[in-house]
């Protein structure tokens, strides 16, 4: 079972870094002028990354407890599914929602 709970911990992390790659693929897709893809391809991740640290980071001092901040995973994720699927990769989108449900529903379960 520990082995299992260290996959389900790194593919996490990698959600966390795919869910930012998301934000900033739409920024850079979404943009009618260069300018405004740039801040937005850096706006949004960087919005992101403020609340993941603020909320779920594990030293943090208003890290939420386990189910709203379950919560708040599951809602930055999903944002970042709506993204990609308005991108453009509906079908990236909905593999990605899917795994980062398994992967938040596996946390509380095994208490991560």
């Amino acid at each position: 079972m520990t082995i299992l709970k260290g996959i389900n911990a790194a593919v996490s992390f990698l959600l966390e870094l795919a869910m930012l790659g998301a934000f900033a693929y739409w920024g850079a897709q979404s943009g009618e002028s260069t300018l405004i893809k740039v801040v937005l391809a850096v706006g949004l991740p960087l919005v992101a990354i403020v609340i993941w640290g603020v909320y779920n980071a594990p030293r943090s001092a208003r890290r939420l407890p386990p189910v709203p901040r379950i919560l708040l995973s599951l809602l930055l994720f999903i944002g970042a599914a709506v993204a990609l699927a308005v991108a453009g990769q509906p079908a990236l989108a909905l593999v990605f929602v899917v795994v980062a449900v398994v992967n938040q529903v596996l946390i509380y379960v095994w208490k991560q």
